[in-house]
């Protein structure tokens, strides 16, 4: 299931406006040049920014997410039609054989099910050709996130163009560790229409995500910094062998 943030199409729709500085993605596309990649899976790929970044460099693009109304935002935008899109988790993917994989931003620790990560690491690695890599980053919970996510620290008011000004902030609802759930609201001027999105995210110990990794046969390449986030984030590089 999708969050309401992700899902709802007039939430979909205002995702980028609300999110604008997507400078996290660029680690990812160093890795994916680095790498020499030519076909990517782009996991949890939300409204398509990254997807769409890497098919603008000439990338074969599959982007798979379970939202559709984020899919529809983009499917809409200019070069979209480079991209196959796939709603659904990586239980939907078709055979895929592809030189890397990658879960930005929340996509990892949004997966808040230990079996169901367990199966997306494994249908990950099945999808990657050998020696190809799977890259994501997941929040160092010894730095505690989520203790400024609260309205004093996240209220703002954005214009919009064609929507109008929209306020927003997130409040935590629920710390039982691994897990923290948190509520996003969403005040549309225009109408006064007032939407809610809450969101889970687990919080994994870098030796816990190493093992899960391991258990599914990848070797681990690196566990690096965050450009964008200093100290409060591990970036995770790992690689299904060329001999298994």
């Amino acid at each position: 299931m999708a969050d309401e943030c992700f899902g709802h199409p007039r939430l979909a729709a205002i995702h980028d406006p609300l999110d604008p500085d997507r400078s996290d993605l660029d680690a990812y596309v160093r890795a994916a040049e680095e790498l020499g990649a030519r076909r990517v899976l782009d996991i949890g790929c939300g409204t398509g920014v990254f997807a769409l970044l890497l098919a603008d460099r000439g990338i074969e693009v599959v982007g798979v997410d379970p939202a559709a109304a984020s899919l529809d935002v983009a499917r809409g935008k200019p070069g979209g039609e480079r991209v196959r899109w796939v709603c659904g988790d990586v239980r939907a993917l078709p055979p895929l054989r592809v030189d890397l994989a990658t879960m930005t931003a929340n996509v990892a620790q949004a997966v808040v099910d230990p079996g169901v990560w367990r199966e997306t690491l494994r249908r990950t690695y099945g999808s990657l050709r050998p020696g190809g890599h799977l890259m994501f980053e997941t929040r160092d919970p010894a730095r505690r996130a989520w203790e400024e996510w609260d309205r004093e620290h996240s209220h703002r008011v954005t214009d919009v163009p064609g929507v109008g000004a929209v306020e927003s902030w997130v409040e935590v609802t629920d710390v039982s560790r691994p897990l923290v759930t948190f509520r996003w609201t969403y005040v549309f001027a225009v109408d006064g229409q007032v939407l809610t999105s809450e969101s889970t995210l687990r919080f994994r110990e870098r030796e816990e995500v190493e093992a899960d990794l391991l258990a599914q046969g990848f070797a681990i390449d690196d566990v690096r910094d965050a450009p964008d986030r200093p100290g409060r984030e591990f970036v995770f590089l790992a690689r299904r062998p060329r001999t298994e």
